[in-house]
């Protein structure tokens, strides 16, 4: 019985959106170096699940694994907190896990796609011709 009633108060634990964000902004990061969640994991001595807990706000990131996250992946802690909607640090806590939103997966910044295509044109070395690309992908997307 005692132990039923540590599984419910486990799973009621308190949730909070800063912590998807956080998560988010790690996976944002990891994805635009081209780094698998594997890769990251060994960096820091995590399996790849965890990283993926992490990642998707399940499990919270303590300060002194944010900051061998930031050293990883090149960035200063306050990374991880940036673009941070306005008010998400004073909401309140929710209680278990947050059901996904289907307008957070569809949010374009946040797609591995958006991430891939990013690092792609990057990768061109030329100026004029990454000039083009960027023209030519605007008219299009201007068309719909």
């Amino acid at each position: 019985m005692l132990w039923a009633l540590a599984l419910e108060a486990h799973a009621h634990l308190a949730h909070h959106s800063i912590d998807d964000h956080v998560g988010a902004r790690v996976r944002q990061r990891r994805i635009l170096l081209g780094m698998t969640q594997t890769t990251l994991g060994k960096a820091v001595g995590l399996t790849f699940q965890q990283v993926q807990k992490y990642e998707n706000g399940g499990n919270r990131i303590s300060s002194s694994r944010l900051f061998e996250f930031a050293k990883i992946l090149n960035v200063p802690v306050s990374y991880f907190f940036d673009e941070m909607a306005p008010g998400l640090a004073t909401g309140r806590r929710k209680g278990g896990r947050q059901k996904s939103n289907a307008s957070d997966e569809a949010n374009v910044k946040l797609k591995r796609e958006t991430f891939e295509l990013v690092r792609a044109y990057y990768k061109i070395r030329n100026d004029g011709v990454r000039q083009t690309i960027r023209v030519m992908v605007q008219a299009l997307a201007s068309k719909g």
